[in-house]
């Protein structure tokens, strides 16, 4: 199971304080601390700084690389961002994310196809998100279809079908599962991620709701997530739901996770 972690992003309010006075120490410490609990990849994120977000993000870059030998997410929707942020990179990074909107596809996808990288790939067109199943499935038909003709390998390829607030409508989170059954029968060899935050949006206990979500989705077929890895009882969640649908040979990842502490 990959897991990318999802901290460091401006729009949190702390992070964007940090970003926005400098303090270097502070964003080291989050890509440090999430390095330690067992992520595979770090995402960065400086989208609301607007007319500064290359700057802001190079900079992040720079910091964390310092800190982590862990390759990065760039979370940008703007080639041109990407592209500042590109030579600074030491590993091949995540393109955080590309969608079937022309703009995106004309800017984002040289550059995953140049660069060789991974991209995480909405099931959003210009059209909208999809909310159905049907919708979502036949969204990520496209983005397949899209991105291996460009010579992207399925491999690379990290499906996001998107889940909405339940709160706004309770069947949501069903299509999304359906939907990475669906994917991940129809397209082997691709991947299959989301975030969990949205789902509980507008709702109390809202980790709760994330972990069962999480829990959900892998028995599924999910294989990677973007989640805060600092939160144990999180990443236990993946770890114990990991091993019981079969993903975890010997069980020697639940264990490793268990005699690093990382477990609660």
């Amino acid at each position: 199971m990959l897991i990318i972690a999802e901290r460091i992003n401006a729009s949190r309010k702390g992070i964007a304080q940090a970003i926005g006075a400098g303090d270097r120490a502070f964003i080291q410490a989050e890509a440090a601390a999430q390095a330690q609990a067992g992520a595979h990849f770090i995402d960065v994120n400086a989208g609301t700084f607007v007319g500064e977000e290359a700057d802001k993000l190079k900079w992040i870059v720079e910091a964390v690389q310092e800190v982590t030998d862990l390759p990065l997410s760039i979370d940008s929707p703007d080639a041109e961002v990407i592209k500042a942020v590109m030579p600074l990179l030491k590993k091949t990074p995540f393109i955080n994310s590309i969608t079937l909107e022309p703009a995106r596809i004309e800017g984002i996808l040289p550059i995953v196809v140049a660069r060789k990288t991974k991209v995480i790939a909405l099931c959003q067109s210009g059209h909208g998100s999809a909310e159905t199943t049907g919708r979502k499935v036949a969204l990520a038909a496209q983005l397949v279809e899209t991105l291996t003709g460009a010579g992207v390998p399925l491999d690379d390829i990290y499906i996001d079908p998107l889940v909405f607030p339940l709160s706004t409508n309770p069947q949501s989170a069903v299509a999304t599962l359906d939907a990475i059954g669906e994917i991940m029968k129809q397209f082997p060899g691709a991947h299959t991620i989301c975030g969990l935050t949205n789902v509980s949006y507008g709702l109390p206990a809202r980790k709760l709701v994330n972990r069962a979500f999480l829990a959900a989705a892998i028995t599924k077929g999910l294989d990677s997530a973007i989640i805060d890895p600092t939160d144990k009882h999180l990443y236990a969640m993946l770890k114990a739901v990991t091993l019981v649908v079969g993903k975890d040979n010997y069980c020697m990842d639940y264990i490793g996770a268990f005699r690093g502490g990382r477990l609660e």
